[in-house]
C-alpha cells in the first residue's frame, strides 16, 4: 500500500555538500571517504528535477543546480565524462564507463524536457548535450546505449524542448547543427540499431534478452526500446521490447506476487540459476518506469499494476515483508540480503526511492 506522496528530499540534501551527493554511507551517515561520482549525481539531477516538477521549490532547485555543476566540472573538454571523485575535489579518472556516460546523457535529457526549470539551467544542459553527442557514437555497453535512448528520446518526444533555444556558437569552432531534430534522430536510430542487433543475437525460445544473462539495471533496456518505439516510424521496435520486458517481469516477479529482482550476488547466467540475494532499490525503481512506460505504450492495466507492486517493494510488500524506507531519516536501505536489510543508507537507494515516488502517483495517462 502506497504510504503518502510527500517527496524525502530532505535527506537527498543530507548527503549532498556544495560539491554533490556523496556516493555511500555507513548507516546514515555520509561516509566521505568515497567521494563522489558522476553516476550518481547524474541520478540525483534526475531525483531532484522530477520532484521540482511535481512540487517547485527553491530547495528542490538548489539540489538541481548542485548536481548539473557537478556534471558540468565532470565533463572533458571532448565531450566525455570523468566519473569517480575524491574527497578532495580531484577525480580518480580520465574518463568514467561507458555507463557513466549514458546516465550522464539520460540525466541531461531529462532536465531539458522539464520546461519549468529556469532557463539558465536548461541552456547549460543543453550546451553539455551538445558536446556529448560525438563520444556517443563511441559506446558499446547495451546499458549505456539504454540509458542514452531514454535522454534523447524524451527530447524528441517532448514539444516544448526546443532545439534552437539560443543561438550558441563557439567562437573556435560554430556549430550550425546545435542539437538539431534530425541530428538527436541520427543518434537514436543508430543506438536502437545496436540494442536490436543485440536482441536478435541472444534471443533464443527460452531466452527473450539482450545478453546472455541478466544482471544490473535491466529494465532500462526494454525501458529505451518502448520509448523508441513511441517516436513516429520507429513502431517495428514495440514487439521486441514488449517482449523482452514481459521476459523481465516473468524472472522478477514471484509466485506470491511481489517484486524480486535478479540477486547481484551471482545475477542470473542462462541455463543457470537466478541469485536471490542481494536485492536492490535500484532494480525496483528502473522497472517501475519500465513497466508504467509499457502502460503508456499498449495501455494494458497489468502494467501500471506492475508499476504499483515494484513501488510497493520499498514499503514491504518484498521477500522479507519489511519496509526499506527508515521512518527516522527518511533513507533507504542498501537493499535485502539473505540475511536481512542492509542497513547503510547510500544515495543511489534514496535516489531510487525519490524517482519512484516522484511519478507513480498520480495514474499515468495511455496515449
Amino acid at each position: 500500500m502506497m504510504e503518502n506522496d510527500a517527496l524525502p528530499l530532505s535527506y537527498l540534501r543530507r548527503l549532498t555538500d556544495d560539491t554533490g551527493i556523496f556516493q555511500h554511507t555507513k548507516f546514515g551517515v555520509a561516509d566521505r571517504s568515497h567521494g563522489y561520482t558522476s553516476d550518481d549525481n547524474a541520478r540525483a539531477l534526475i531525483a531532484a528535477v522530477l520532484a521540482y516538477a511535481k512540487r517547485p521549490s527553491e530547495s528542490g532547485l538548489d539540489l538541481a543546480h548542485t548536481y548539473l555543476s557537478f556534471l558540468y566540472h565532470a565533463q572533458n573538454p571532448d565531450g566525455s565524462f570523468r566519473n569517480f571523485m575524491n574527497y578532495d575535489r580531484s577525480f580518480a579518472e580520465t574518463v568514467g564507463s561507458d555507463d557513466c556516460q549514458g546516465r550522464c546523457l539520460w540525466a541531461l535529457g531529462s532536465a531539458i524536457t522539464e520546461t519549468g526549470l529556469p532557463d539558465n539551467l536548461q541552456n547549460t544542459c543543453k550546451y553539455m548535450l551538445d558536446r556529448a553527442l560525438p563520444h556517443l557514437e563511441q559506446i558499446r555497453s547495451p546499458r549505456a546505449i539504454g540509458y542514452a535512448l531514454i535522454g534523447l528520446t524524451s527530447i524528441l518526444e517532448s514539444p516544448d524542448a526546443l532545439f534552437y533555444a539560443f543561438p550558441y556558437m563557439d567562437a573556435e569552432k560554430p556549430n550550425p547543427d546545435f542539437l538539431s531534430r534530425a541530428r538527436i534522430e541520427a543518434l537514436i536510430d543508430a543506438m536502437a540499431n545496436k540494442l536490436n542487433d543485440s536482441y536478435t543475437i541472444y534471443r533464443k525460445d527460452d531466452w527473450h534478452w539482450y545478453e546472455d544473462s541478466l544482471t544490473y539495471g535491466n529494465a532500462m533496456l526494454p525501458w529505451a526500446m518502448l520509448k523508441v518505439s513511441r517516436l513516429p516510424g520507429k513502431e517495428a521496435y514495440a514487439p521486441a521490447a514488449r517482449e523482452s520486458l514481459d521476459f523481465l517481469i516473468k524472472q522478477t516477479f514471484a509466485d506470491e506476487g511481489h517484486f524480486k529482482p535478479i540477486g547481484s550476488g551471482g545475477w542470473y547466467t542462462r541455463n543457470g540459476t537466478p541469485a536471490l540475494y542481494d536485492e536492490q532499490p535500484i532494480e525496483a525503481s528502473e522497472t517501475m518506469f519500465a513497466c508504467l512506460e509499457a502502460y503508456r505504450r499498449f495501455g494494458a492495466p497489468a502494467y501500471h499494476e506492475f508499476a504499483v507492486r515494484c513501488y510497493e517493494w520499498f514499503h514491504g510488500a518484498n521477500s522479507l515483508k519489511q519496509s526499506l524506507i527508515d521512518p527516522q531519516t527518511g533513507g533507504c536501505y542498501d537493499g535485502i540480503h539473505a540475511q536481512g536489510l542492509n542497513l547503510n543508507q547510500g544515495s543511489e537507494n534514496i535516489i531510487s526511492y525519490c524517482m519512484a515516488q516522484a511519478v507513480i502517483l498520480p495514474l499515468p495517462q495511455t496515449v
